[in-house]
């Protein structure tokens, strides 16, 4: 089972998905956690790239580095632990990158960048689809302020402006539209308890689901 935990910068999404990495490994169910980008020696040094203030990076090589760190990952990763059978639970995939580079950074706002942008997806992953996306929502402001109480300063991506983000949670707004069977939308604003417990519950229901196929 692939489950992907998505959301803007703030929202908690991370929270929650190591909170579910613990819970089910609690449960003996051994998952695979992963971040993105990160995860492989190659996706970490982009990931370093791309966050480095100091490096300057144009929309559309953007989305490639992204691209490329997670068609590193899912080949030497993801795609093998699904195959053993375990768990695997991604803080983002590459969702993010339609929100963030297609629509943040206006790289695929025409249905025909849009197009182009899913074949990409599809190539860079292998086909891999996530069974079940969490969304963690809150509104730009909320984020920002979460942001800002942090102690590590923003990085190249955090610091984005606000109608960057507002543009981000549009575009997750539509995915979450477009996909219902496949995203389920959680309130950011929510504890911290309530929403793990809604997630918990969902992984319960769709672990017994599979069972039952099986």
């Amino acid at each position: 089972m692939l489950i992907s935990f998505e959301g803007i910068d703030g929202s908690g999404k991370s929270t929650q998905a190591r909170l579910l990495h613990d819970y089910l490994s609690e449960a003996g169910q051994n998952p695979l956690m992963v971040r993105e980008p990160g995860g492989t020696d190659l996706s970490e040094k982009i990931r370093s790239l791309l966050l480095n203030e100091d490096v300057q990076v144009e929309p559309m090589a953007e989305l490639l580095l992204f691209s490329a760190a997670r068609a590193q990952l899912c080949r030497e990763k993801i795609r093998p632990a699904l195959n053993e059978g375990r768990i695997v639970i991604c803080d983002r995939f590459y969702d993010s990158s339609t929100a963030y580079q297609g629509a943040g950074r206006d790289v695929a706002v025409e249905d025909v960048d849009i197009d182009w942008l899913n074949s990409l997806h599809q190539r860079a992953t292998g086909g891999l689809v996530p069974d079940r996306t969490y969304l963690v929502e809150v509104d730009a402001g909320t984020a920002l302020a979460r942001r800002n109480r942090s102690d590590a300063g923003p990085d190249r991506m955090e610091g984005a402006s606000d109608g960057f983000y507002e543009r981000v949670a549009a575009a997750y707004d539509r995915l979450a539209r477009q996909e219902p069977d496949r995203f389920l939308r959680l309130d950011g604003t929510a504890s911290i308890s309530a929403i793990q417990a809604r997630v918990q519950s969902d992984v319960n229901r769709l672990l017994a689901a599979a069972r039952t196929e099986g």
